[in-house]
């Protein structure tokens, strides 16, 4: 699922799971890789480096920044998995065996124009502060909640409470800042599914125009399968994550912490991605329900769509669209790591304020 990079940090720890809800191939990846890279460096940063450590608005405002370019470098390769992800819904299914990436990737810059591939990106970029400080300030909420009720503060060192702790608070963080910022990623599916029809001006456009037709829970179509995923996603990228790890150290010890958090964080976004794209599809579909005026296809609420999919376009149609989602992941995790190392050097000459 398409996930948010975020930066969740509280006396230096990175949370594991800091946006998870949405996280898919590109954003779980680049989660675990700053998550280790940043807990490998911690030590290192209070004994030669002080002033390379940033406070947590300027960790927040990195990571957010971090995201947001990494999406707007990407977001050729999201809108084309977008495409393809809706193609089943108003298409002959027949069709659709000769859709290709290079295919729809031509058709966009002949009918539409080569800007016509960052289509919605600018709500994505809307998006990302509001959900990374919904999703920080939850998560810190939720974490002190569960550390009263199973008394981690009075029991320091038990791994296994402080990993339920950050697992279950980031799950609980993730829900809270998806459902609060739900409305900007159905506008932006809804802007980037837009082919050579344009029925949505603009955000404010599509805001106004889905509130008066669909009324205001037109908004949240979809939300059911975004939070259904979060479980799942968190669970699927830490283990892989961990697991990969574990074993890459001990095989090669002497590796760089930089390559094998690449590497692994990679590793677990495709794994937690590939099990969890039948849900992101589902979403997409359902947030394009009634989208212009167009006929409802879907009418059995989440499940029954997909029972629906699989009848009419088989197993591989839950699958739609997930190539150019993977070519996403390295280039994202690069771009995310660079971009929010670099933030950090040229914030830390800032004052922190938290």
């Amino acid at each position: 699922m398409e996930a948010r990079v975020g930066v969740v940090v509280e006396g230096g720890q990175r949370a594991l799971n800091s946006a998870a809800v949405h996280g898919g191939v590109v954003d779980a990846g680049a989660r675990k890789f700053l998550h280790q890279h940043h807990s490998h460096n911690h030590n290192k940063q209070q004994s030669f480096s002080p002033q390379s450590q940033i406070g947590t608005v300027q960790q927040l405002l990195a990571g957010g920044i971090a995201g947001a370019f990494s999406k707007t470098c990407t977001a050729p390769l999201a809108r084309l998995t977008i495409l393809f992800q809706v193609q089943g819904m108003h298409s002959d299914v027949t069709a659709l065996s000769k859709a290709s990436i290079w295919h729809e990737a031509s058709r966009i810059v002949h009918e539409e124009g080569f800007r016509a591939f960052w289509k919605g990106n600018l709500v994505t970029i809307a998006h990302r502060l509001p959900y990374s400080s919904v999703n920080f300030y939850a998560y810190e909420r939720y974490k002190s909640l569960l550390q009263s009720i199973l008394g981690v503060e009075k029991q320091r060192g038990s791994a296994t409470a402080d990993l339920v702790v950050h697992f279950v608070g980031g799950g609980l963080s993730g829900i809270t800042a998806a459902s609060a910022t739900y409305p900007l990623d159905l506008v932006r599916t809804r802007l980037a599914a837009q082919r050579n029809t344009t029925y949505y001006k603009g955000i404010g456009h599509a805001f106004h125009t889905i509130c008066r037709e669909e009324g205001v829970f037109g908004l949240y179509k979809g939300l059911g399968a975004t939070l259904l995923g979060v479980g799942p996603s968190i669970a699927i990228s830490f283990s892989v994550y961990e697991s990969l790890r574990s074993l890459w150290q001990s095989q090669r010890p002497s590796d760089s912490t930089v390559v094998v958090s690449l590497a692994c964080g990679s590793l677990s976004g495709i794994a937690s991605s590939t099990a969890t794209f039948p849900l992101d599809l589902v979403r997409r579909r359902m947030q394009l329900e009634g989208a212009g005026g167009r006929q409802r296809v879907y009418t059995t609420g989440l499940f029954g769509t997909f029972g629906h999919i699989i009848r009419n376009e088989g197993l591989r149609g839950l699958y739609r669209g997930i190539l150019p989602e993977y070519y996403k992941v390295v280039p994202s995790v690069g771009i995310v790591f660079m971009t929010y190392e670099t933030l950090k050097i040229l914030l830390s000459s800032v004052p922190a304020s938290c």
